[in-house]
């Protein structure tokens, strides 16, 4: 099974950026934690700032992947873009977010990302990513 999990912008700075928030941790330490929980999964990683890349990689592996999990970041409230290059691609997306968007400011309760998802998973820090995986692998 191939899952790719995709994260947009600033999240090359989990671990650093609003602790408190997104907590200690950054994702490549946490990406091999993953990686060893699900040994039977060949679990790829990919992040970027510019919205072109994550379209382009959306592209890439949204014909061939099982799975997909996002978390597009801020691009969540802002990208139709995504929004079409997801609703073009038949692998299923699971969109994630680290904290409770709905419970931080207003902006951050739209999204373009879910009408388009197989499912969302919210607020449960870096274990999103785990319950995303499990909910991809569990179908």
């Amino acid at each position: 099974m191939e899952i790719i999990i995709i994260n947009g912008p600033n999240l090359n700075l989990l671990g650093r950026r609003e602790p408190s928030v997104y907590g200690q941790a950054s994702f490549e330490a946490y990406f091999e934690t993953l990686k060893a929980a699900f040994p039977e999964v060949n679990l790829h990683y990919f992040q970027s700032n510019h919205e072109g890349a994550l379209i382009d990689k959306l592209h890439e592996v949204g014909f061939s992947y099982d799975g997909i999990i996002l978390n597009a970041g801020a691009y969540t409230h802002t990208s139709v873009a995504l929004h079409d290059a997801i609703r073009g691609i038949t692998t299923a997306v699971v969109e994630v977010h680290i904290s409770n968007t709905f419970a931080r400011e207003d902006f951050r309760h739209h999204s373009y990302i879910s009408p388009v998802a197989k499912g969302i998973i919210v607020g449960f820090g870096m274990e999103s990513y785990k319950l995303a995986i499990q909910s991809l692998i569990s179908d």
